[in-house]
């Protein structure tokens, strides 16, 4: 009897494949060996070049498309599909469209509006500041997002430097009209959200509203004729002291809106923002990435860690959006059970800490943490697709071609680049920090600062690696590790970072000067163990013969300044140190910090339970390095 073998006899591979096999094997090996994220780039450098070339199609198409445009097809296409969640109400696609409608109707009406007059915008969370936003911008108008933490003479410097016709105020911001009111100049028009108002020469929005047509305007008011038209002011700090107008255009947005995408979020993804819409991170990236994806947002009023997790079991969550800072106020909160019951995969966002990104895994679950670099008027951004502990994201040659940067040297006494003696810059090496500065070009344009020429053009490098080349200068120092990774060293210039928001010395430095016993002040950041970016500090000279008023000084900073830009430290000297250059030396102040022990100065502290400046004791810096006293 035959064998099974011999009536069914196995096919016998050709002699190459064992050889092909095992050459396989040997270069997946190699691979994963030498190039072990190859793979992860290569699919991130796909979704980047598709992006770029679909809006390079449409451009040969001589079609402009916008996220506003997609918007309104998303409403055609998805009316019913819940677009805003916001304190349990829900917003959809067809709903925001309607009701965008009507307040561009009732401005059409009652306002002489022309295509590009600018529009400036002070509200808080909200639905309808995203209504006005796309009601404004269906008029072919330029908004201008302002912070509704600065105050005052910041605020009105804000209003003026954006030249807006109409200045649009949140019903729960008219404490701030009242501030400014007296010295608004008299041809800008001011609207509230509310029915009535005690304001003299004060217009009222949701009377109106209620009223208008939900008619579309024409599309010919918003129809964009180029990508790089200006579209919103989106304001910075820089390093100049007070805030400056980003001019952020069509391309911009575009770019930002395609961030969750770029990280892989979907279009059955809920979102939950809880940073403020005027933060290009929730209004570009945000509510942008929201329409780009056609997907669901839940807004939030205002950050609550306490609320946080609750809010996202309760809306099913599966995208959060963050700062560093917001990411250790949840691991500072009380441990509970079910901190992972969660449906969260994603956080995105920047400046979280090596530490507190661990923590945040371990304590929180298999949440992909998706840091990346940009600067709201920059035309350089990095993303960490690989999820690298600390990296705020990858390049690698293919993707300095499509967005060339370099780091070059930086004298830090002097605060310029380096040049050598042909008065080129330099690289730095692989390992070394450098100034992260970025080529511009027609790919990548800088739109510059509105109405400020001069803030423009000292943001921009010439003559860097040879004659005629252009780069735009981040302030930003970078290191890049020989896996290619690049990570956040510090900022340059005369601003620090505190509370996720930019605070310009030279403003704060400003606001204490006024004071009338302060001969100088000299304002920097100080690092806190165990919390994010700098706290503020401000090195005083007192005028001859003059004392120090603390009280006045509290009543002073709180007055004028946002909340997270009020010197936490003050430190009283009889002489201010000066670099060579004649600017106030601030590397040694900061080196020597805030220890009471080490430092023969009267130090003071800003103690919010106090509502006061108080002496700074040994006991006292104790507690603030243990975390027992809040900053």
């Amino acid at each position: 009897m035959r064998g099974w073998d011999d009536l069914y006899p196995l096919p016998v591979p050709p002699y190459w494949v064992p050889g092909a096999a095992v050459g396989i094997l040997s270069l997946h090996f190699i691979q994963k060996l030498l190039f072990p994220y190859f793979w992860a780039d290569l699919r991130y450098l796909l979704k980047v070049v598709t992006y770029g070339a679909r809006m390079e199609m449409y451009r040969l198409q001589g079609r402009v498309v916008t996220v506003l445009d997609k918007f309104v097809k998303l409403a055609e296409k998805q009316p019913h599909k819940p677009f805003l969640v916001y304190e349990g109400t829900v917003h959809t696609y067809r709903d925001v469209d309607r009701r965008s409608n009507r307040i561009a109707q009732v401005f059409l009406q009652h306002e002489a509006l022309k295509e590009g007059d600018t529009v400036a915008l002070l509200m808080g969370n909200e639905p309808d500041f995203i209504h006005v936003w796309f009601g404004l911008a269906k008029l072919g108008c330029v908004v201008a997002f302002l912070n509704f933490n600065v105050r005052f003479r910041s605020l009105l410097h804000c209003v003026s430097s954006c030249e807006p016709k109409i200045l649009v105020v949140g019903a729960d911001l008219l404490g701030t009209l009242e501030e400014i009111l007296p010295k608004l100049q008299k041809d800008v028009s001011v609207w509230i959200m509310a029915k009535d108002s005690t304001f003299p020469n004060v217009h009222t929005l949701l009377d109106k509203i209620e009223v208008a047509s939900e008619d579309p305007v024409p599309v010919n008011r918003c129809s964009a004729n180029t990508l790089k038209s200006a579209v919103l002011y989106i304001f910075t700090s820089g390093t100049t002291g007070l805030p400056k107008a980003a001019v952020i255009s069509h391309l911009q947005v575009l770019k930002g809106a395609a961030g969750l995408w770029a990280f892989g979020a979907t279009s059955e993804d809920i979102i939950y923002i809880t940073l403020p819409l005027y933060h290009s991170a929730a209004s570009l990236l945000g509510i942008g990435g929201c329409i780009q994806l056609g997907a669901t947002c839940v807004l939030k009023k205002k950050f609550s860690a306490s609320q946080f997790w609750n809010d996202c079991r309760k809306y099913n969550v599966t995208v959060i959006q963050y700062i560093g800072e917001l990411c250790r106020y949840l691991c500072n909160q009380p441990v509970k059970e079910g901190e992972k019951n969660h449906k969260v995969r994603l956080a995105v966002g920047n400046g979280v800490r090596n530490d507190v990104w661990r923590e945040f895994l371990d304590r929180f679950g298999a949440i992909k943490i998706c840091e990346f670099y940009g600067a709201t008027e920059g035309n350089i951004c990095f993303m960490n697709h690989t999820g690298k502990i600390g990296s705020v994201g990858r390049t690698n040659f293919l993707y300095k071609l499509f967005f060339p940067f370099d780091l070059i040297k930086y004298d830090f006494q002097k605060d310029e680049p380096i040049r050598n003696k042909h008065g080129w810059c330099e690289k730095v090496k692989k390992g070394e920090a450098g100034l992260l500065i970025s080529r511009v070009n027609a790919k990548n344009p800088f739109f510059g600062y509105a109405g400020n020429k001069r803030h423009t053009e000292k943001k921009l490098l010439c003559e860097v690696f040879k004659k005629g080349d252009l780069y735009f200068n981040t302030g930003d120092l970078m290191v890049q590790d020989h896996d290619n990774f690049l990570y956040f060293w510090d900022r340059i210039g005369d601003t620090f970072r505190w509370k996720g928001e930019n605070v310009a010395t030279t403003e704060v430095s400003d606001v204490i000067a006024m004071l009338d016993f302060i001969q100088e002040a000299n304002v920097y950041g100080v690092s806190v163990p165990d919390h994010e970016g700098k706290a503020g500090m401000a090195s005083l000279i007192l005028k001859h013969n003059a004392s120090l008023d603390l009280e006045q000084m509290y009543k002073q900073v709180v007055t004028y300044l946002p909340s997270y830009a009020c010197p936490l430290f003050l430190r009283v000297q009889e002489k201010m140190e000066m670099t060579g250059t004649f600017k106030q030396q601030k590397f040694q102040l900061v080196d020597e910090g805030f220890n009471p022990s080490t430092i023969t100065d009267p130090l003071y502290f800003l103690d919010n339970s106090k509502k006061a400046y108080v002496l700074l004791t040994k006991e006292l810096h104790e507690m603030i390095l243990s975390g027992k006293m809040k900053l």
